[in-house]
C-alpha cells in the first residue's frame, strides 16, 4: 500500500492507495458529448510506463532513430514530451489540492490536461495533479511523475492468483449503458457496446493482425467472433489455410492452435505465460472471461419458479443497435508499437488507417 505526498512539502495528497496495472482505456477518447465513468477503481492506482500529455510534438520534428528507440515504429500524429511515469488515480480519492482555474483546458463540459497540471498542492502551491473530467474522456486524476513522491505504507502485498481470480468470476459485460451530455430535457441514455470492451479489442485486433503473419486468421466461434472476425476479414486476405485463435488461460487446456486470446492479470498486468509456442494476444481478465464464460440469456422473462442458475427474472439486457466496432486510438497505438508494423503488408494497414479508408465500419 503506498500514499503519494507533495515533492515540494511532503503532504498527503491521496488516501492509502494499492497498485494494479493501467487499463487499456486510460487514455481513450470515447464518442462526441459522452459522460464516462471514472477510470479507476477507489483505493487503486495505476502507472503509465510512457510519457503522456504536453507538450506533444508533431511526427514530422521526430528524428526516426528517437522514434524506434521509444518503441514508436509507425508514423503517429504526435508524440508526447511529458515525463514518463504518470499515476492515474480515482479523484475521489485526492487529499489536500486545489484546482488552479487558469490551467483549467477543456471547459467543453469539463476539465481536461490540456494546459498541463490544473491541481496544485494545498499546503504549498506546487502543480502536482491534472483532473480530468472533460466529455468523451475517462474521469481521474493523474498525478504528475515529477512533482509527487510515494511513500510505503505497510509491507507488501501479494497478488490474487489466477484461481482466485477465476472463483470471484468478475466479468466486464459486453454492453451497458451510455450516458450523454446537453439534451434539451438533460442528460440522456442509449445501450451501447462498452467502451471497455472496444479499447481492449482495439489492442487484441492489432496483436492479432501482427500474429497472423499476413494470412486469414479465424477465431472461436460466438462472442469472440463477434467481436473480430468482421474486422479480420475485412483487414486481411481470403483463402485456405487460415491461422486459428483461441482462448487460453487458467482452467482451459493448453492451446493447441497458432494464436492464444489470453488475460491480463488485473493487478501486475502480466499476461498469461501458459500458451506455449502460440502467440499470445493479451485482453483484460474481466473481458476475457466473457468471451471463455458469456452471460447466459434467456430467450424470455422467466416465469413461475427461478430456473436453476438463474439470480433474476427480468427480460435480458437489449442488444445495441449498431455492429461491435474496435477502438481507433487503442488499436492505433498498440499498433505502431508492434515491430511487425515495419513489415510491408501491415504498414499499408496502417497507413490505410491513418488516411480512413477501408475502415469507416469498423472503428
Amino acid at each position: 500500500m503506498f500514499v503519494f505526498v507533495c515533492a515540494g512539502c511532503g503532504a498527503e495528497l491521496t488516501t492509502l492507495l494499492s497498485q494494479v496495472a493501467l487499463p487499456v482505456h486510460a487514455h481513450q477518447k470515447y464518442g462526441n458529448g459522452i459522460q464516462l465513468p471514472v477510470l479507476m477503481e477507489p483505493g487503486t492506482f495505476a502507472v503509465d510506463p510512457e510519457p503522456w500529455g504536453p507538450p506533444w510534438r508533431r511526427w514530422e520534428e521526430i528524428d526516426p532513430g528517437e522514434a524506434t528507440a521509444r518503441g514508436v515504429h509507425a508514423p503517429v500524429h504526435a508524440l508526447s514530451d511529458g515525463a514518463p511515469g504518470a499515476i492515474v488515480i480515482a479523484p475521489g480519492d485526492a487529499r489536500g489540492t486545489r484546482l488552479v482555474p487558469e490551467r483549467g483546458g477543456g471547459y467543453c463540459c469539463g476539465l481536461d490536461e490540456a494546459d498541463g497540471p490544473n491541481m496544485a498542492c494545498a499546503e504549498c502551491g506546487l502543480p502536482v495533479a491534472s483532473r480530468v473530467d472533460d466529455c468523451s474522456l475517462w474521469q481521474a486524476v493523474w498525478l504528475a511523475p515529477d512533482a509527487v513522491r510515494r511513500m510505503p505504507v505497510g509491507g507488501p502485498e501479494e497478488p490474487i492468483s489466477w484461481a482466485e481470480l477465476m472463483a470471484e468470476g468478475k466479468g466486464t459485460p459486453p454492453c451497458e449503458p451510455i450516458a450523454t451530455w446537453g439534451t434539451p430535457l438533460g442528460s440522456a441514455h442509449y445501450w451501447s457496446w462498452s467502451p471497455r470492451w472496444e479499447a481492449a479489442a482495439g489492442r487484441a485486433l492489432a496483436h492479432l493482425l501482427a500474429a497472423s503473419e499476413g494470412g486469414p486468421v479465424t477465431v472461436p466461434a460466438g462472442p469472440a467472433e463477434e467481436v473480430f472476425q468482421r474486422a479480420l476479414d475485412t483487414l486481411l486476405p481470403a483463402g485456405p489455410p487460415a491461422r486459428r485463435a483461441v482462448l487460453a488461460g487458467p482452467g482451459l487446456p493448453a492451446p493447441d492452435a497458432d494464436i492464444a486470446l489470453v488475460p491480463t492479470h488485473p493487478q501486475t498486468g502480466e499476461v498469461w505465460s501458459r500458451a506455449g509456442s502460440a502467440y499470445p494476444v493479451p485482453l483484460p481478465f474481466g473481458v476475457w472471461l466473457r468471451l471463455v464464460l458469456p452471460e447466459p440469456r434467456l430467450p424470455e422473462p422467466a416465469s413461475g419458479g427461478m430456473p436453476d442458475g438463474v439470480l433474476r427474472d427480468d427480460p435480458p439486457a437489449p442488444r445495441p443497435c449498431r455492429m461491435f466496432r474496435t477502438d481507433p486510438g487503442t488499436f492505433e497505438h498498440t499498433l505502431v508499437r508492434l515491430p511487425a508494423v515495419r513489415t510491408p503488408w501491415l504498414r499499408a494497414i496502417h497507413e490505410n488507417f491513418r488516411r480512413h479508408k477501408q475502415f469507416v465500419d469498423l472503428f
